[in-house]
């Protein structure tokens, strides 16, 4: 072998330790992001923007897949846990879904009932009232026989299951006044409560909510259910 056969083998056999070399650096580099990032799981981000409250479907997510070192230990990685459950605030497209963001739909109590009415939007609801909110539920009546009319507590301490969407009301038989707005409002009441409610849309003049302060239980006095003008002389 002559001296340029001898130089030429030198530099096969240097090339050669380089690609070895560059090659386990390669797998080096592999090791250590694979190492750092660690093994892919699911979960699922907002595909649509979320209303505060409203019931969660799997159709408003998609799927998505991080790193599980990377994923908050509160991220949902199976939809079957939304079943039944609420937004607890404005969800926003985008946000990966996590358990602090939903929470269970309040539920009914044994001797308990849901009923649904329209309230008002402009002076029954306002969006301040919410499922889970304690409200007081009041009707206005005409005077009777040339007679007062009156305000009356109709249930105390009524609890809202459920807030619907809003709905455009067509005017009543006879009535001038243009389309109004209205929620639907779902309670849990007990039947004589229920009945009350139920009497209280068919034959009041309007109902109305009143928000009650959270942690306040106590019941209005008698006095104090039943109101007409000259009540205050």
């Amino acid at each position: 072998m002559n001296s340029r056969q001898r130089r030429g083998a030198i530099l096969l056999l240097v090339s050669a330790v380089c690609a070895v070399g560059a090659f386990s650096g390669v797998l080096a580099v592999i090791d250590d992001v694979d190492s750092k990032v660690g093994p892919e799981v699911t979960a699922y981000e907002l595909s649509t923007d979320v209303p505060a409250y409203q019931p969660l479907t799997e159709g408003q997510f998609r799927k998505v897949s991080l790193p599980k070192r990377w994923l908050p230990r509160t991220a949902v990685t199976d939809l079957g846990e939304i079943g039944g459950k609420i937004a607890v605030s404005r969800l926003h497209e985008g946000s990966l879904l996590q358990t602090d963001m939903v929470a269970d739909r309040p539920a009914l109590k044994p001797g308990q009932q849901e009923i649904a009415i329209m309230i008002d939007a402009a002076t029954g609801v306002a969006g301040k009232i919410t499922p889970g909110s304690q409200v007081n539920i009041y009707a206005t009546f005409p005077g009777e026989n040339g007679g007062q009319p009156r305000a009356r507590l109709i249930v105390g301490n009524a609890k809202v299951i459920d807030v619907g969407k809003l709905t455009a009301l067509q005017p009543r038989q006879g009535e001038a006044a243009p389309a109004r707005e209205a929620v639907p409002i779902t309670f849990a009441l007990e039947t004589l409560d229920a009945q009350r409610v139920a009497y209280a849309e068919s034959f009041a003049s309007h109902v109305r909510l009143a928000l009650i302060a959270p942690g306040d239980q106590s019941p209005a006095p008698p006095s104090q259910r039943d109101y007409t003008l000259n009540g205050d002389k």
